[in-house]
């Protein structure tokens, strides 16, 4: 204790030990020291002393604070325990973030200086994590609630993932339950350790998909949003920022984990982080970080490098639960700070990319103003106006770009307010830049645009790239352009003078974009016009500019360096205007066209002519297909019915099958009967009277008797039944029959009488019916008076004598069986009526099915009267209106004194010249 003394307090009068002999002297009085109290003093004097960056006591420190860790590592810790457990912890934790805090100090001061080799921290962040056993070891003392040892152990643990993540990543994923340990830190109570919990998972989820998606699925989404719901959404403190974070690493570039945020319906719970007041003053600097990076998590759902099926889903979700229409008020609001405005308009650009409904909602939103003006004319007057940001315009293009991705009937109606009625050059410039986002949907319209006015643009290299990229674009894919263009006959040798001469470095891109367009209009001749056909312009540029250096001048496009940087993604992300010349949909344009023209230069004429032959009979196999998926489309319609007309009849087959079932159950039941009755009948035979005998047998007939009359009553009203249908069927034949239809051509007349002839045959074939019904239903009378006969004789049988007992069994036993003959031959003909009735139902089906046909026929004749009417009666409104004219025509050439016959003198004339060739004839015969 008086060493301890010694080095906690004051100074002793000797000479003063180092600070690696005092380490030393502290480690080994942790090591021999056989009180608790001793140990625990000699680690706080460690912690102390821990700041101290000699490599060798520091490595010592390391070992022992190791072994005093694994020394105390029981399922249950006391609380004096947990103390010297913590000042391990807290003596790890300085020793290895010590160096990683200058390393900060040293990053800051210069930016590109690379990290050192011989770095202390990670040196002894690599001998710690050597041994498994040690991460392991922190892992279980993560479980431990006390404060003074959870605590500093996820501070260690964070330093070590951000001295050494990947190793230490590898460490957690393979130990078990690793994962799960760390995210019970989310679920403390005490915000320090929760706080702290957050930035741990930070490190740990960098880089590393397999952790992110545990993570995931360990509930993380909901427990973040939980955290940011209760600290205040945007209007939190830091602790939003560090679950905006970690809610980044977990999301970006993991397809897994944004399909569980999709499905787990977490889009919806995002909806409350954008309900801005109306009173936007007073932003704080964290308010705008927190909704910086709100936004940015929405991009990372809808970013236009996820797959496109997982954005479009997240687009159409955010739609559907209103958060859209939030970022829309967002972007109409007053009081805005910048950047977040910025930021918003590339965030609602990005939800609208390619999905038409949240592209119609866009169109539809209005700004706050008086009278109200759509918000996209709102966008592009921010857009054209210098005075703004360039940031913002640039966020303000994208936007632009976004609502017309993928967007036919937007291009349109774009195309449709921007054509102007009088051309001046403000209004002609502004469509220019307009139109060349749309040249997709209007390709058939083509302006006038020669290499003078390019020329004439001024010396500003982006202003001459603009020119010939929209022209470019203009012409690619469309002869009719191609044919204007070349039309005027300054293009094409300004073109080629551009290409031919010898520029400066920062001409090499408009030469790149001249050869271009000129390699556009070679590929996308139609050789409508003959000065100007492929073969004539391939041997312009061989003359005049020589092939090798056409292709090396058309590469000088895709060497630039701002083309390389447009290609890398979509958004237009500039820090002046001097960096912005490519376009990234141009950069994919570029990439298509590029190999294409550089082989049809080098083509023959040989080889464009086979070209053209095989597009043709690509054209006309297209045509054949197209043809054969017509038929293809017909057939599975009508296989669809024939599927449907099968279920049904196996319907029909099921319900047959189940009645044949029930009937041939019924006929075994009537088997059994007759079984039993045979048998009691023997019985009765031996143990009983001929009395007894004869009313035992009275007694079981008559119930089967009873039966068959029940049934039979049965088929009798169904036959009535039957007999009402066909009643029904004949009032509705009279009836057409009685209301024929009036037809005036030849065509109404002949359907007419196919009908009548159809309503004949159909009457025939009801009279034919009826007269089966009423056969029918005479057996059925036979049947009944059969019955009755039988039930007569049964109760008028006399009773027999006791001398004659073996006669009258005999006599009885006849009977019998001739009755239950009888009742057999009964079921046979109610079986036959069975099938009868199932005819006759077809057959009447089939006259309903006629009937139908017929009123068909009827009221498509009866339109036809009446088309042949109205065309009647036109026809004599147009007569009636030519007789006028001729009459009128006529009183004018009379009034001018020109003779002019009549309409009686014609036809009296014409009466005259017929009798007097009737007088020839009969002189002649």
């Amino acid at each position: 204790m008086n060493f301890l003394r010694g080095v906690m307090g004051g100074q002793s009068a000797g000479p003063q030990p180092s600070g690696a002999e005092t380490i030393q002297k502290l480690c080994d009085r942790v090591a021999s020291s056989t009180l608790l109290e001793d140990r625990r003093d000699a680690v706080r004097a460690l912690k102390s002393l821990s700041k101290v960056s000699h490599l060798g006591a520091c490595h010592l420190n390391i070992n022992v604070c190791s072994r005093v860790l694994r020394s105390y590592s029981c399922p249950s810790v006391c609380s004096s325990d947990s103390e010297i457990i913590g000042y391990a912890l807290d003596t790890l934790y300085n020793i290895i973030s010590n160096d990683l805090e200058e390393e900060e100090q040293d990053d800051s001061e210069e930016e590109n200086s690379q990290k050192q080799t011989e770095d202390l921290g990670s040196q002894f962040t690599e001998i710690f994590i050597k041994q498994q056993e040690n991460v392991t070891l922190l892992l279980t003392y993560l479980e431990e609630f006390d404060f003074h040892v959870r605590w500093p152990g996820v501070k260690l643990l964070t330093a070590l993932l951000k001295q050494q993540g990947p190793q230490v990543q590898q460490v957690i994923l393979v130990s078990p339950m690793g994962v799960s340990r760390l995210m019970d830190l989310l679920a403390d109570s005490r915000e320090v350790i929760r706080n702290d919990g957050v930035l741990l998972l930070q490190q740990l989820t960098k880089s590393n998909a397999a952790i992110q998606k545990i993570v995931a699925f360990e509930n993380a989404f909901e427990r973040l949003l939980d955290i940011i719901t209760e600290e205040g959404n945007s209007d939190g403190g830091i602790v939003v920022e560090d679950c905006l974070l970690l809610l980044q690493n977990l999301l970006k570039n993991n397809n897994s984990n944004q399909n569980f945020f999709k499905e787990g319906s977490y889009i919806q719970r995002m909806k409350p982080w954008f309900e801005v007041g109306d009173d936007n003053a007073g932003w704080s600097a964290q308010k705008v970080t927190n909704l910086h990076l709100m936004l940015q998590l929405v991009r990372v759902l809808v970013s236009p490098t996820n797959p496109p099926g997982a954005a479009s889903s997240c687009q159409k979700a955010m739609f559907h639960c209103g958060l859209l229409q939030q970022l829309c008020t967002i972007l109409m609001a007053t009081g805005v700070p910048a950047d977040i405005l910025t930021e918003t308009i590339n965030t609602v650009s990005e939800v609208i990319r390619g999905c038409h409904m949240n592209q119609d909602y866009f169109a539809s939103v209005n700004a706050p103003s008086n009278p109200p003006r759509p918000a996209i004319v709102v966008l592009l007057m921010s857009m054209v106006n210098e005075r703004q940001p360039f940031v913002l315009r640039c966020a303000v293009l994208y936007c632009f770009q976004c609502f017309l991705y993928k967007n036919p009937k937007g291009q349109g109606e774009i195309v449709s307010t921007l054509l102007p009625s009088t051309i001046d050059g403000t209004e002609y410039a502004v469509s220019w830049w307009l139109v060349g986002g749309t040249v997709g949907a209007c390709r058939d319209t083509q302006a006038d645009i020669s290499g003078d006015k390019i020329d004439r643009r001024g010396s500003k290299v982006q202003t001459r790239v603009g020119l010939l990229i929209l022209l470019c674009t203009w012409l690619s894919n469309c002869p009719i352009a191609v044919t204007h263009f070349l039309h005027n006959s300054a293009n094409v040798p300004f073109l080629t003078g551009q290409i031919a001469e010898n520029l400066g470095v920062e001409e090499h891109v408009v030469q790149g974009l001249c050869a271009l367009l000129l390699g556009i209009s070679i590929y996308y001749n139609d050789n409508s016009l003959e000065n100007y056909r492929k073969e004539k312009l391939k041997q312009l540029i061989e003359k005049r500019i020589g092939k090798e250096n056409f292709i090396e001048k058309l590469g000088f496009i895709s060497k630039h360096e701002l083309y390389s940087r447009a290609a890398q993604k979509p958004q237009p992300n500039f820090s002046s205007p001097d960096y912005m010349m490519f376009d990234h949909e141009f950069t994919k344009l570029v990439k298509e066209l590029e190999g294409v023209l550089t082989k049809a230069i080098y083509k023959t004429t040989e080889e464009d002519k086979k070209e053209e032959e095989v597009k043709k009979t690509l054209e006309q196999h297209d045509n054949i297909v197209t043809h054969y998926k017509s038929v293809i489309r017909v057939q599975d319609l009508e296989l669809e019915e024939l599927k449907k007309q099968v279920e049904s009849l196996e319907v029909q087959k099921e319900h047959l099958q189940a009645t044949v079932m029930q009937q041939v159950s019924q006929i075994q039941q009537h088997k059994d009967q007759y079984n039993l009755l045979k048998v009691q009948l023997g019985k009765d035979n031996q143990h009983h009277s001929s009395g007894n005998d004869v009313a035992q047998m009275n007694g079981v007939p008559p119930e089967e008797i009873s039966k068959l009359r029940e049934e039979a009553e049965e088929w009798k009203h169904k036959l009535e039944r039957l007999e009402e249908q066909l009643r029904e069927k004949d009032s509705l034949i009279e009836a057409l029959k009685s209301s024929p239809p009036a037809v005036g051509t030849a065509e109404g007349s002949s359907q007419t009488k196919t009908g009548l002839e159809a309503e004949s045959e159909l009457h025939r074939e009801a009279e034919a019916l009826r007269a089966q019904i009423h056969l029918q239903s005479a057996e059925i009378a036979i049947l009944q008076t059969e019955k009755q006969e039988l039930l007569q004789q049964m109760s008028a049988a006399p009773a027999p004598m006791a001398g004659d007992r073996s006669t009258e069994t005999a006599d009885l036993e006849g009977r019998v069986t001739s009755l239950l003959q009888e009742s057999k031959e009964l079921k046979n003909e109610i079986v036959g009526l069975a099938e009868e009735k199932a005819s006759l139902k077809q057959q009447l089906d089939s006259a309903n099915s006629t009937v139908a046909i017929l009123q068909t026929e009827k009221s498509a004749l009866q339109q036809e009267v009446a088309e042949s009417k109205k065309e009647q009666d036109d026809l004599l409104v147009l007569l009636a209106d030519q007789d006028q004219k001729i009459i009128a025509l006529k009183n004018k050439l009379k009034e001018l004194g020109e003779p002019v016959e009549d309409e009686e003198d014609t036809e009296s004339g014409d009466q005259g010249e017929e009798d007097e060739e009737d007088e020839k004839e009969e002189r002649e015969d």
